[in-house]
């Protein structure tokens, strides 16, 4: 590991206010106790503050002392999971039923701590946008952030983001041009049939036979209509319907989630689900109202920003240790919305297999959106080494 010295002697200060956040997560666009912390933390290093963006997003700007240059902006998320904690240690959260775990308390730490490093060293030409995201978890904040003029006020050369990832080992990096992270879309499909009693069926339109055929019918789109070597996941999560044993109901509802790489894949699930749902329902004298909800991008790399990131992250830690080939994940993750707009990269850090928890973790398994989850501090050296290389490098 080849770490920046001044970093690692203050990974201790970083990784306190690491667990100031663990033990006060807040949900989607409530980050409001967190906002505080992240504006007071960069107007005390002498970083111009930027609030309500995107409702509870923060962003400094950190201008160089050689000058105007390149923009770069630097991206961490804030908001945590509507998840009760089932860890018991000291920094366990103090809010029922909110947890973070999925390491955003982590991400928003590191970038305090690259924030707090370059303020401190100021000999680069142009400028650092530290940008503190809400609502990543399913909130779409950084929809809302560009929304609010965020590349308008930091028109940005070129945007970063990072995420921990359980399962790589600690400290180790993963990446891929092209998409890396997969588009997160929902589907409703409302079936409406004719009720009736269930021992005369004749005299209904039974919506969940209709359903039924509809739920095994959505799989032929992935087997049979797409090319195999496109990746895509359909899964349906919910069906309801009825209310007691001796009646066919009047209607059925199916929920589920659709995931893609491309949107050409993605048009084509969205065309077939409507015409077999429409067309099966028919079929048994049925009616359905279909809502099919395009919630965030695929995310899509871009080729010479993971060079570039590669090169980075190579320094840091060894080019053994990173990976420029990983495979793609069908999670979902906004910063795909920045990737739109700018050119970029997103990053996996790899958080280990979960020995890093102290005692008094829940016993669970260590990964993301688990209650047993806790984000491995051994990595905040690493990954504010990362930012703050990457910045200086980017902006030399």
């Amino acid at each position: 590991m080849h770490l920046i010295p001044e970093i690692t002697e203050s990974a201790k200060e970083i990784r306190d206010i690491r667990r100031n956040i663990h033990a006060h997560p807040e949900l989607r666009f409530e980050e409001n106790r967190t906002a505080d912390l992240v504006a007071q933390a960069l107007s005390s290093w002498g970083i111009s503050v930027y609030r309500g963006m995107g409702k509870t997003g923060v962003v400094g700007r950190l201008d160089g002392d050689l000058g105007p240059g390149k923009m770069i902006g630097l991206r961490a998320d804030m908001d945590a999971l509507p998840l009760q904690e089932h860890n018991n240690f000291e920094h366990t959260s103090r809010n029922p039923g909110k947890m973070h775990a999925c390491g955003h308390d982590g991400h928003t730490a590191m970038l305090l701590g690259a924030a707090q490093y370059l303020s401190n060293h100021r000999e680069f030409k142009g400028t650092v946008v530290f940008i503190f995201q809400p609502a990543e978890e399913g909130g779409a904040g950084a929809k809302e952030m560009i929304n609010d003029g965020l590349f308008e006020q930091f028109p940005c050369d070129a945007v970063f983001g990072l995420h921990n990832w359980p399962g790589l080992a600690e400290g180790h990096f993963g990446v891929t041009p092209g998409p890396m992270m997969a588009s997160s879309n929902t589907f409703e499909i409302i079936i409406k049939g004719r009720g009736g009693h269930a021992a005369l069926p004749h005299n209904s339109a039974d919506p969940v036979f209709a359903g039924a055929q509809v739920v095994l019918a959505l799989q032929s789109i992935i087997t049979r209509n797409k090319r195999p070597i496109d990746a895509a996941v359909l899964s349906v999560t919910q069906f309801h319907a009825g209310e007691t044993s001796n009646v066919i109901p009047d209607s059925a509802f199916i929920g589920g989630t659709v995931r893609t790489f491309t949107l050409e894949v993605l048009d084509l699930i969205e065309q077939r689900l409507r015409e077999l749902a429409h067309n099966i329902a028919s079929a048994f004298d049925c009616q359905t109202e279909i809502t099919f909800s395009r919630n965030y991008p695929p995310l899509i790399n871009h080729a010479n920003e993971v060079a570039f990131a590669s090169e980075v992250m190579s320094e840091i830690v060894g080019k053994s240790n990173v990976s420029t080939s990983i495979d793609p994940t069908m999670g979902a993750e906004d910063f795909a919305f920045m990737l739109l707009e700018k050119p970029g990269c997103y990053v996996f850090l790899g958080n280990g297999d979960g020995d890093h928890r102290s005692v008094g973790h829940g016993m669970g398994p260590c990964h993301l959106h688990n209650p047993s989850y806790d984000f491995n501090d051994a990595l905040i050296p690493v990954g504010v080494s990362y930012w703050v290389k990457l910045a200086q490098r980017y902006l030399a």
